[in-house]
């Protein structure tokens, strides 16, 4: 049996909810660590995403709906801190009376030089968690690369560009295909479009080292700038997966190896449709936790999609969107609890 070396994930993941006042210099904590991949949506009203990170800067946002390039704002995430971060009066984090969640990643800190590749990027990497930030500016060559210092090949990686105002969210993992970067298959996270196939776009594996790049201004355009979240899969941490749908309240169990804290869900293989985020967080466990949209500035929705259950998820809803009949469907999950300690005993025996 193999087990997990991560017997806390809330050392590396964690959701924090709070509640705006309109009062500069509000502070929010309870993370547990300085994030280092900061991502907030107001729960109660229509706005936009709120994605930050320290090695772009703590005041420098993108927004996961939008192809809108990278935002700097004094007024919203002042500053990322030892235990969460500080707000402005932006409505975006910090309306009065409105309900915001956190979810918060750490990685390693600012970020160092990369030179691994033909392209040197700046890099924050956590091996352990298996989570790393790269930022780069593109040189406009088919086959040009960087380093991402993960030391194993991504599950997943995440690009967008920064400077580039009209170019998507590029969301390629594993689960797309045997080898979704060869086959230049990919998914927009800013839209409810399936999965695209464009070796224009990605048209090479990734290594224990490097990310491959074309010469697409997606993730490659000559003096455009870049930021990318990959993920390495971790044992009782973190899944890169996917399921088929059956079309009943009664849905397919998609076992995780972990209680999971956060699940991103996105039907890929047929009709278009959103992508879906829960977490353990927002109105507690189970069918009644309400679901956030990447690509939508929508307000959370009831109900949701899943119950979490001790070592996975169970799809709860036969809506499209998440468990139409036949339908394919990429999942990124973390976790709260593995299954399985280091030790090989349950966390439910313990």
């Amino acid at each position: 049996m193999a087990f997990t070396n991560i017997n806390k994930p809330s050392d590396y993941f964690n959701t924090v909810l709070y509640t705006g006042n309109s009062t500069d210099d509000r502070t929010v904590t309870g993370v547990g660590f300085q994030p280092d991949w900061l991502w907030i949506k107001d729960r109660s009203n229509a706005r936009v995403h709120y994605l930050a990170d320290r090695v772009r800067g703590d005041t420098k946002y993108l927004q996961s709906q939008s192809t809108t390039a990278e935002i700097t704002s004094s007024s919203a995430v002042k500053s990322i801190d030892s235990d969460g971060f500080t707000t402005g009066t932006s409505t975006t984090v910090n309306s009065n009376g409105e309900t915001y969640v956190a979810w918060n990643w750490l990685a390693g800190g600012t970020g160092v030089s990369n030179t691994d590749g033909s392209i040197t990027s700046t890099v924050s990497a956590n091996t352990t968690a298996g989570f790393s930030i790269a930022t780069y500016t593109g040189n406009g060559t088919s086959g040009a690369n960087f380093g991402h210092g993960l030391g194993v090949k991504p599950s997943c990686v995440i690009v967008k560009s920064r400077s580039l105002g009209t170019q998507n969210w590029q969301f390629v993992s594993k689960a797309l295909s045997a080898t979704p970067f060869a086959s230049g298959n990919y998914l927009k996270l800013n839209s409810t479009d399936g999965m695209g196939t464009n070796t224009a776009v990605w048209n090479a594996e990734p290594t224990s080292s490097l990310i491959y790049l074309t010469s697409s201004p997606d993730t490659n355009s000559s003096g455009a700038t870049y930021v990318c979240y990959a993920f390495a899969e971790k044992k009782g941490f973190s899944k890169f997966g996917s399921y088929t749908g059956n079309g009943s309240a009664n849905g397919p169990f998609v076992y995780t190896g972990f209680k999971p804290a956060f699940v991103m869900i996105k039907l890929y293989n047929t009709t278009v449709d959103h992508w879906y985020i829960q977490d353990s967080k927002r109105l507690g466990y189970n069918f009644q936790n309400p679901e956030l949209r990447p690509n939508s500035t929508n307000a959370e929705n009831l109900p949701g999609y899943a119950d979490m259950l001790s070592n996975g998820f169970k799809l709860r809803d036969n809506g499209d969107g998440n468990n139409g009949s036949g339908y394919g469907y990429i999942y990124m999950a973390f976790a709260e609890s593995p299954f399985t300690t280091s030790t090989g005993i349950p966390t439910t025996a313990r």
